[in-house]
């Protein structure tokens, strides 16, 4: 199962996404939650780092079964604020999989 928990401050604003485990929705290389899962998570963290010009904070364990990324403080409001829009969009993204995939993937505020 794939956990993915979205850490928010008091202004409902992103600060931590963490993703977790493996989905085992079929074998490896041909999981297509996991493929999905990441590449969407892959995707978010380069556009903020190519459209934003900001470098989240990621760490990374294990044999690809653990992502954390932690937006920096001190941003700029435009800057952060377009941040933002694309965690949301993620977070939706991953909530679409949950929907189709839910015994595969869970997502949590």
């Amino acid at each position: 199962m794939i956990n993915v928990v979205f850490d928010r401050n008091d202004d409902n604003s992103i600060h931590t996404f963490t993703m977790d485990g493996h989905a085992d929705f079929a074998e490896h290389g041909k999981d297509l939650v996991c493929a999905g899962a990441s590449a969407v998570s892959f995707g978010a963290v380069n556009a903020i780092a190519a459209i934003c010009d900001v470098r989240l904070d990621v760490e990374m364990k294990g044999d690809g079964g653990f992502l954390r990324c932690r937006v920096p403080e001190k941003l700029d409001s435009s800057t952060y604020e377009k941040v933002q829009l694309l965690l949301e969009g993620l977070f939706y993204s991953l909530k679409t999989l949950e929907e189709q995939y839910g015994q595969f993937i869970t997502i949590k505020n």
